[in-house]
């Protein structure tokens, strides 16, 4: 494989990495929302709520994907692949996200919030200072795990005209001929990735647990 070859595939890491990294960005408060939504059972909201969650998980991303950037300019709105790529991705994220979050609340102890109450915080003072430290190292594990899966599920952006690695890969497999090398090498850059969040997870993990035993 050429040094041209090589440097597109690393160009469409580079596309993976922003798009993944937006959708992330977007799909984790997003899904936290979500989560306290149900988790606190507001009315109207929750049923909501329930059924996008139910929806966009059974919704496959390339269909969501599709639908997103044909639909949305039926209404006045100009979207282009990167902004219909990140919204896939996000909202996607978002309903997985959401019943992380809510599994983490749901397991909370309730013993604390009544301490809480007791001493007269308010709602949001205790999600602050009570609930969410706690709350998000319980469900590290698990958005880490969605963040992997978020990524490997990134090639459906490509039905949208966007190059990431997957896509990039196929096209010089077809300018050459010779698909198993991109591929190749694409399938080891995933890896890389996946590597690396996992690594960054477990080393947040330790620096928390550290701080933890500081304190």
């Amino acid at each position: 494989m050429t040094t041209a070859a090589f440097l597109s595939l690393l160009q469409g890491a580079g596309v993976t990495l922003v798009l993944s990294g937006a959708g992330i960005a977007l799909g984790v408060p997003l899904g936290l929302l979500l989560g306290l939504i149900r988790w606190g059972r507001v009315p109207v909201l929750s049923p909501i709520v329930m059924v996008y969650v139910s929806l966009l998980r059974s919704t496959p991303a390339v269909t969501l994907c599709l639908l997103i950037f044909f639909a949305i300019p039926t209404m006045g709105i100009d979207i282009g692949p990167w902004t219909a790529s990140v919204l896939t991705l996000g909202l996607n994220t978002a309903a997985f996200n959401c019943e992380i979050w809510r599994s983490g609340l749901n397991n909370f102890s309730p013993d604390q919030l009544e301490a809480a109450r007791s001493f007269g915080m308010t709602p949001a003072l205790r999600f602050r200072r009570i609930i969410f430290p706690q709350l998000w190292r319980a469900c590290l594990p698990g958005l880490v795990n969605e963040m992997t899966l978020l990524i490997k599920s990134s090639p459906a952006i490509a039905v949208v005209g966007v190059v990431e690695i997957t896509r990039a890969a196929t096209r010089i497999g077809a300018q050459t001929y010779d698909p198993l090398p991109p591929m190749l090498v694409a399938t080891g850059i995933y890896i890389v990735l996946i590597v690396v969040f996992v690594g960054l997870q477990r080393l947040t993990e330790r620096l928390y647990g550290q701080a933890g035993a500081a304190a």
